[in-house]
């Protein structure tokens, strides 16, 4: 039960961050090229990864595949995020976030492995 409380968490947060960059919010892309140096189709498909990624999380209750499947599309964003924002110089306070998320989704991706 707890497994599938902390994939909704993580999908629901993840899927809330994704609209912005997949409705082209030009704030969101503003931010993209400013902070990143990324383009506004970079935003917008790293957003359309995480919507995908979060509605596989959302139906972790079908399945294990849905939770590999939805990791595996948001850690690769995560891992984006994380990289860039410490070549920002944002440090660990800029990418505690999106490392919490890409922890938990680990830790679910594991749990999946498991059985």
């Amino acid at each position: 039960m707890l497994k599938h409380i902390s994939n909704g968490y993580v999908a629901k947060e993840i899927f809330n961050s994704s609209l912005p960059k997949v409705k082209n919010d030009d704030q969101a892309a503003h931010q993209f090229k400013n902070g990143f140096n990324l383009s506004r189709n970079a935003m917008i498909l790293a957003g359309f990864f995480e919507l995908i990624g979060s509605i596989f999380l959302f139906m972790s209750v079908f399945g294990g595949k849905f939770v590999r499947i939805g990791t595996i599309m948001i850690n690769i964003v995560l891992c984006g995020a994380i990289f860039k924002h410490f070549e920002a110089g944002h440090g660990l306070k800029g990418s505690k976030k999106a490392l919490k998320f890409f922890g938990l989704n680990t830790l679910n991706f594991m749990e999946t492995l498991r059985k």
